[in-house]
């Protein structure tokens, strides 16, 4: 095995010492870990270290089709006026609702075949067809079949999915004020006027912001300082959180108002439908709930999770009921419903002590196993753009959140939290913090 990682200094001086001695350690444990095969074999030098560990920019947010053609169950095609027609619920936003890592049933070292029953893709022999879960949206907006909106139940009749991974708030807003087309698709508001037109909408549920913030490159910067430079990455991605965080808001803020005048353009009154605004949900656990230790490679190896403690505790504690409150006051400020997702995965997250890898031993359950993709950073068990998302059971999860959140006051907001050892029937609500 590589020497153990010594625990990082509170200064970032940058002296590469941790990479020396990942890179040129000897001895290597032979493990097959999807998550970590490219950093182990990243090479003998730092460039190649550093040029392979930036495809983690994939990892949090990566990060196509008309509006004719979109994901929808049971969608109808004859016009209608609000309160006539099938009623539908919208997703709109990025990864984190488009159902990004709905192709896996927790994580599992087991890299052939059905990689111990985790992978939803899997046909026969080596063969995948991640088809089968995304659709035509493969590799692309990354529509799963588990999203939040078809995964939801019976929240209307019809459940259209607008959200397309790696969206930002431009690729919300309609063409006519700024939108910007993303992955062959018109701005998502433009295809909602579509939506709203055919059908009687009565639920959008909305999360962006993510990718304006820059999540990924924060999952890569801190991934680096683990593997390679034996330094914390909070201090420097808090100073860019702190600079960017208002205009993220702005953003937010715009996206609720674009859609206010898709739908009153489309004849709705404000109150025939609601707009569901909801946060993320960290998808990394505290240090002291990480069942690796971080003084040997075991984090990247085999967990898939390459973050320091304090790292972790900063995700978790900072930056995601930072960006969570903040969200919270957009959906104040504009009258919608705040969804808070914040501890939505606790205790199910990717390296969580309280869940399992699954194996040939251990198999996938939504009782035992995680909820979030872990870092496949060689992208032998698949793309690299669903690392850290909520997985098939998280996003079960989430959909159960949804539905939820629907039964409650339409300007109301509250949080979301799961039920240890439960599986997706164990969401329940709190208030919001």
């Amino acid at each position: 095995m590589p020497p153990a990682p010594a625990v990082p200094p509170l200064s970032k001086p940058r002296t590469g010492v941790a990479a020396q001695r990942f890179l040129g350690g000897s001895g290597v444990a032979d493990r097959r870990s999807s998550a970590v095969i490219g950093f182990r074999k990243a090479g003998k030098d730092r460039a190649a270290a550093r040029s392979r560990v930036r495809r983690l920019a994939g990892a949090a947010m990566a990060v196509p089709l008309a509006a004719g053609a979109l994901l929808a169950a049971g969608a109808g095609t004859s016009a209608a006026s609000p309160g006539t027609g099938p009623t539908a619920v919208v997703s709109m936003g990025d990864s984190y609702i488009s159902g990004e890592a709905g192709r896996w049933k927790g994580n599992s070292l087991t890299n052939s075949g059905s990689r111990n029953g985790t992978d939803r893709a899997w046909v026969s022999g080596s063969s995948y067809d991640p088809a089968k879960v995304y659709g035509a949206t493969a590799m692309g907006c990354d529509r799963s079949d588990s999203a939040e909106v078809l995964s939801a139940g019976a929240v209307a009749d019809v459940a259209v999915n607008l959200a397309c991974s790696g969206a930002t708030s431009q690729n919300v807003f309609r063409a006519s004020n700024g939108g910007v087309a993303f992955k062959g698709e018109a701005p998502q508001a433009d295809q909602l006027a579509s939506v709203a037109a055919a059908k009687n909408v009565k639920v959008i549920a909305l999360s962006i912001g993510g990718n304006d913030l820059g999540f990924a490159d924060i999952i890569k910067d801190c991934a680096l300082d683990f593997v390679l430079w034996n330094s914390y990455c909070y201090d420097d991605q808090q100073a860019v959180v702190d600079q960017k965080i208002d205009g993220v808001v702005a953003g937010i803020g715009k996206s609720v108002d674009e859609i206010r005048a898709v739908m009153r353009g489309a004849g709705y009154a404000d109150s025939s439908y609601r707009i569901v605004l909801q946060s993320y949900p960290s998808p990394i656990p505290r240090g002291a709930e990480n069942r690796y230790t971080q003084s040997d490679w075991s984090r990247l190896n085999t967990g898939g999770c390459p973050f320091w403690n304090r790292d972790s505790d900063w995700a978790r504690d900072s930056l995601v009921p930072q960006l969570a409150d903040r969200i919270k006051g957009v959906a104040t400020a504009k009258g919608v419903q705040f969804l808070d997702l914040r501890d939505m995965l606790q205790g199910r997250e990717v390296c969580a002590k309280a869940s399992k890898l699954v194996s040939s031993t251990v198999p996938a359950s939504a009782k035992t196993s995680e909820w979030a993709r872990w870092i496949d950073n060689n992208e032998t068990q698949g793309p690299i753009q669903e690392s850290m998302h909520p997985n098939y059971y998280g996003q079960l999860a989430v959909g159960r959140c949804l539905a939820l959140a629907v039964a409650q006051p339409a300007n109301s907001g509250a949080s979301c939290k799961n039920t240890a050892g439960g599986d997706h029937t164990g969401m329940y609500l709190t208030p919001a913090p």
